[in-house]
């Protein structure tokens, strides 16, 4: 089969950074399944992996944490799906990603893939639709429905992949008022094309723009990018006994704002089920399952921006430079033909 490999530490200038190379298929363990790979989304932890700015186990040698495809063959104990199905799925941080004409992924954080999406539209839900998901309804505690009462939440960085889907499942599942924040006019379009209630700009004063709006207190804060350079204002922000979610990275966080608010901290990490094989590890079956119904019904939508194809080094390098530059709303994905790509917002050079 064919693969693309990565250079750890290297940069896009590096032309040994993404190679293609021949490989054995893998044989699926007991609850994997063996998956034909027609689509990927590049996420921000692809870059740094490959940068060296992120550590992946040693045995990892293919990025790659979204994918849409199709089960080629199945494990002794699987029981949860059959060959031929279309599946979609963000896989597990220790094992090699979906860079690949194959890949094995355990079943248990696998969901059939929409019926209305294409490979390429549906490549891009994976990983962001666990992430805004979990940060929401489990860490957050948010509960569904749309009480009077529901309070506001607050989207810190409401373009990117994660924002984009947590601004719809918070504005069509739950009752809060959803404030995001951009800093282009073309972003703030796209948060309010999925359902953002306000949009402010994060480059200038959070606490005086919250305060012009018509908006219940910030119950709940979502820090999806810059967190740090904005803790203080979100400590002023937040409402006494709110709850912080972040999914940055961070060497040190000064948490001392919070206290005084009882504010709960919370930390967001996708992998976590299947990087520890939890006991609930299937939660993120159902939760892509739930996600594709809700696709289907109109309810959600594919957040993909970008499309390239075929599923090479050279175009994953070229995905790479895309999520590096940053400025793109939504998510940019690599399919393996034409057939794959379905019908994004834009489409990326060939």
């Amino acid at each position: 089969m064919t693969a693309v490999t990565f250079r750890r530490g290297s940069t896009l200038a590096d032309p040994s950074c993404l190679t293609d190379l021949v490989t054995e298929r893998p044989k699926p363990g007991l609850h994997d399944l063996l998956v034909a790979v027609h689509a990927v989304s590049v996420n921000p932890v692809d870059t740094k992996i490959r940068a060296g700015m992120v550590a992946a186990p040693d045995t990892v040698r293919c990025l790659g944490w979204d994918a849409a495809g199709v089960v080629e063959g199945v494990g002794e104990a699987v029981t949860l799906f059959r060959p031929g199905q279309k599946v979609y799925y963000a896989g597990s941080f220790d094992r090699n990603g979906s860079n690949a004409q194959f890949q094995l992924v355990d079943e248990r954080i696998v969901g059939h893939m929409p019926r209305t999406l294409s490979f390429a539209e549906a490549a891009a839900l994976p990983l962001t639709s666990l992430t805004a998901w979990q940060l929401l309804f489990e860490r957050l505690g948010v509960s569904p429905g749309k009480p009077a009462d529901a309070g506001s939440l607050l989207v810190l960085g409401g373009a990117g992949g994660v924002g984009s889907m947590l601004i719809q499942i918070a504005r069509r599942l739950t009752g809060l008022t959803v404030v995001a924040t951009a800093s282009r006019a073309s972003s703030r379009d796209w948060c309010l094309a999925l359902g953002a209630h306000h949009v402010i700009d994060h480059r200038l004063p959070l606490p005086a723009q919250i305060s012009a709006l018509p908006v219940p207190p910030i119950s709940h804060i979502a820090a999806l990018s810059h967190t740090a350079e904005h803790l203080h204002e979100l400590a002023n922000l937040i409402a006494p006994q709110g709850r912080l979610a972040i999914i940055t990275d961070h060497d040190t966080l000064d948490a001392a704002p919070f206290k005084a608010k009882s504010v709960s901290l919370h930390w967001e990490m996708v992998f976590t089920r299947p990087l520890f094989g939890t006991p609930d590890m299937i939660a993120q079956h159902r939760i892509l399952d739930e996600v594709a119904e809700l696709v289907d019904a109109g309810v959600l939508r594919s957040t993909v921006n970008r499309v390239l194809y075929p599923l090479d080094a050279a175009r994953l390098c070229a995905a790479h430079r895309l999520v590096e530059n940053g400025g793109i709303a939504g998510k940019v994905v690599v399919a393996r033909s034409a057939n794959d790509r379905g019908q994004p917002a834009q489409e990326a050079g060939q």
